[in-house]
């Protein structure tokens, strides 16, 4: 199981935001696309999709981006990836089958249910402020792209 590039990309946005330095309230998408390798226009879109879930802030202007809609502590992993993926990340059925449920389980779906709660729970107690923490000092990085410098 992995990701929608459009999740993970979203995750690593939002980190990249978190983890900045300095205190700029916003940051501008062309600085986050070149910094992370990922395409503007495909940012862009996803960036506005989390302002629309309130997840971010955008400004236009001169000095405008996009920012974190409240502190970093208070937005958990399990915000940004609701708030990109379009269906219930957790509720489909591990092998695609529709109308998989307690009265018409796939084989996985006793597995995946118990799984699928604990991922849930970690991903909602997993802030974006404590694994911004860890990017800011170095010891783990947000993309596989040459000009990740965790700043």
């Amino acid at each position: 199981m992995r990701f929608s590039k459009s999740c993970s990309y979203a995750i690593q946005a939002s980190l990249y935001l978190a983890s900045t330095r300095d205190e700029r309230r916003y940051v501008p998408i062309r600085e986050i696309s070149e910094q992370l390798g990922i395409s503007y226009h495909f940012l862009t879109k996803i960036l506005q999709s989390m302002s629309n879930q309130r997840i971010l802030i955008s400004y236009r202007g001169p000095h405008g981006g996009v920012g974190l809609a409240r502190p970093a502590s208070q937005i958990s992993i399990l915000d940004i990836i609701t708030a990109v993926e379009k269906i219930d990340f957790f509720e489909e059925c591990l092998m695609g089958l529709p109308g998989c449920g307690s009265s018409k389980p796939c084989p996985l779906h006793d597995s995946w249910e118990r799984t699928r709660k604990k991922m849930m729970r970690t991903f909602e107690t997993m802030s974006l402020g404590k694994l911004a923490g860890s990017v800011r000092r170095g010891t783990q990085r947000i993309s596989g792209f040459e000009k990740d410098c965790s700043r």
